[in-house]
């Protein structure tokens, strides 16, 4: 559970990037802002802010923000109903965004994990994305991604998102946020 006060001082610091970055929200958007934390009680270190803009059968799009060095953990987007999973594409707007993915393990990744997580993490194959570079992950695909120093925003353009059947590779993580 995220404590209130916790939870009122991240959307404040959220709200902040958005307008750094200029990119304009409606008082509905910012009412709509989710604060995950995974269940964690670890927001700054393991947690991600989002803002869903839509959600169709077909398409989605979103705003993904993270504090400095904040991590979303390691998951995969798996096969619902028809669906073979959700196809994602992440484009960088702000800061810098490390993204883990299959392949070969970068041999000195720039993330910086918390010692006693470091075992759910398992893919080590490091995307760089700065302003205006982008990536597509595709279906059933595991990764997890950190922000640099200075935090991030990423747009995600993806297939119709159903976070509640991500599976995470922390089998403690619950995805959907609690406010105390």
């Amino acid at each position: 559970m995220i404590p209130r006060e916790e939870y009122d001082q991240i959307k404040r610091e959220t709200l902040e990037y958005f307008e750094r970055a200029k990119i304009v929200l409606t008082d509905e958007e910012k009412e709509k802002l989710e604060i995950a934390d995974f269940g964690l009680n670890r927001i700054r270190e393991l947690g991600l802010q989002l803002i869903e803009y839509i959600n169709t059968d077909r398409c989605c799009a979103k705003d993904l923000i993270l504090l400095p060095r904040q991590t979303c953990p390691e998951h995969l987007h798996p096969p619902v109903g028809d669906s073979p999973g959700k196809e994602e594409t992440f484009r960088c707007r702000f800061g810098t965004v490390y993204l883990y993915v299959s392949g070969p393990k970068t041999e000195h990744p720039k993330a910086v994990l918390p010692a006693d997580k470091k075992d759910t993490f398992t893919v080590w194959n490091e995307i760089i994305l700065n302003p205006g570079e982008q990536y597509t992950l595709f279906p059933n695909t595991p990764h997890w991604f950190q922000a640099g120093e200075e935090g991030a925003i990423v747009s995600e353009f993806s297939t119709k998102s159903t976070d509640e059947n991500d599976i995470f590779t922390d089998q403690s993580i619950v995805r959907i946020p609690v406010v105390e």
